[in-house]
């Protein structure tokens, strides 16, 4: 039997004090994440492909892959997330909205592609999604899965520095926003293989040598320019444990 959850998910996205929910290099790092997904969509048209995306917060990402699928679905726990991405959307009637905890979901259909971005970390329990997701899932689909890195040189710089006790730790404004878990490569591959899951492909996301909030002043300032992300993206394959984000297509 499941627990029901008691998380307050109208309250988590909420900035504070110490941290906010998203910065502006997050909406940078959903371009980023675009371009390593492109390889794997069908070519040319949508093909009449569906996609369930699975937390929204906003919509922006929804609002990127509206051009690649005939039909998307979105599983949203937070009402008042899910009247900001309609909004985004602009009420687009291609997206179907659903205001449902995870673990209240049963899932009806079955996917081409199904998106779990930056979300795994944030569920008391990400197997049993994973499990629910594997259900979900046509014979040939896919679920694209990314989580922040406990790895990244942002990360393990904060370490060194004394203001994060250890890589995989869950600081304080990380949990007040919903963190549960801070994901390594080989801790992701542990809960997909748990799960019945197969990661066929594996890989970083961009190359992250400063924190978000970081970033975000030294573009303000101009000091990095577009070639720089794009550079730190390029290095991201080379050295993906050091990356911003672990990415892993699944079937």
């Amino acid at each position: 039997m499941t627990k029901k959850s008691n998380r307050e998910l109208n309250k988590e996205f909420q900035d504070t004090t110490d941290r906010k929910y998203a910065y502006d290099f997050d909406y940078i790092l959903r371009d980023y994440m675009i371009k390593s997904f492109k390889p794997f969509f069908k070519a040319g048209s949508n093909a009449n492909e569906n996609a369930l995306e699975m937390g929204c917060y906003k919509g922006e990402f929804t609002k990127k892959i509206l051009d690649y699928f005939d039909k998307i679905t979105v599983l949203e726990g937070s009402s008042d997330l899910i009247k900001e991405a309609k909004e985004t959307v602009q009420n687009n009637n291609k997206v179907n909205f659903i205001n449902k905890m995870f673990e209240d979901w049963i899932p009806e259909e079955k996917y081409d592609s199904i998106f779990l971005l930056h979300t795994l970390e944030h569920l008391d329990n990400p197997i049993q999604t994973l499990e629910k997701i594997k259900s979900a899932l046509k014979p040939e689909g896919h679920l694209f899965l990314v989580v922040p890195n406990a790895n990244a040189a942002s990360r393990q710089i904060a370490v060194n520095m004394g203001l994060v006790s250890h890589n995989t730790a869950v600081t304080q404004g990380e949990h007040e926003h919903g963190h549960r878990i801070t994901y390594s490569f080989d801790t992701l591959e542990r809960d997909v293989k748990k799960a019945g899951l197969e990661a066929i492909y594996k890989t970083g996301i961009f190359f992250k040598p400063f924190a978000n909030f970081q970033f975000d002043n030294i573009i303000k300032s101009k000091i990095i320019d577009q070639n720089y992300l794009d550079g730190c993206y390029n290095l991201g394959f080379k050295y993906p444990d050091l990356s911003a984000s672990i990415f892993f297509l699944c079937k």
